[in-house]
């Protein structure tokens, strides 16, 4: 399996911004301006931890995309309980090229289906192998051409190792799940998957 082990990208995200200053965001164009640096994530919105400062982390959502704009990055997106207002604001704020992942996506089929609508890759983690989860309706939703797997290492372990630390030796059970349902090989995700991640990252 091939799989993409270093990618660097900067940005800050939903959950640490309580205590920072909108000018913070200068340090992180500062740094995502080194060559390796393929995106500006993660960014976005999270109110399943913070629900007192949803005015903030839209600011900072919004000045990261205008970011990624002036730097000509992809942006990698965090939403947890904030489906309406991240949809709201990349309908109406979204970069130009409309470049971006829902990293570790929820299991939300009408996410999924706006977020394809409005250009951006889904990323799959873990998560989908739960045996609580139902993965199918969601990921039938992604075409070939806009899927992506991950570990959201050190979380989401997979099915059958939930109660270790995870990493990426894991990522090929997240592949399984995926052949599993699109009906295709491991060999066969795994080589799409790759090819998406070159094509949104900007990797030859």
């Amino acid at each position: 399996m091939n799989i993409i082990l270093y990618m660097p990208q900067f940005g800050i995200s939903p959950n640490d911004i309580v205590e920072l200053e909108i000018s913070e965001i200068d340090k992180i164009r500062d740094l995502a301006q080194h060559n390796k640096v393929v995106a500006i994530g993660e960014i976005g919105l999270d109110y399943y931890w913070n629900k007192e400062n949803k005015k903030a982390q839209q600011e900072f959502f919004i000045k990261q995309m205008e970011l990624a704009d002036e730097l000509n990055l992809p942006i990698v997106i965090h939403c947890r309980d904030a489906v309406m207002d991240t949809l709201e604001i990349l309908k109406h704020k979204i970069n130009p090229q409309k470049r971006g992942i829902f990293h570790c996506c929820m299991l939300n089929p009408e996410l999924i289906k706006e977020a394809v609508k409005l250009g951006f890759y889904i990323s799959f983690s873990g998560n989908i192998t739960f045996k609580s989860a139902k993965p199918k309706e969601a990921i039938d939703a992604v075409p070939f051409n806009r899927i992506l797997i991950e570990t959201d290492s050190p979380y989401l372990t997979p099915e059958p190792f939930r109660k270790v630390r995870n990493d990426s030796r894991n990522v090929k059970l997240v592949a399984q799940k995926v052949a599993e349902i699109k009906g295709l090989t491991v060999e066969q995700i795994a080589k799409i998957t790759y090819e998406n991640a070159k094509n949104i990252y900007g990797i030859n």
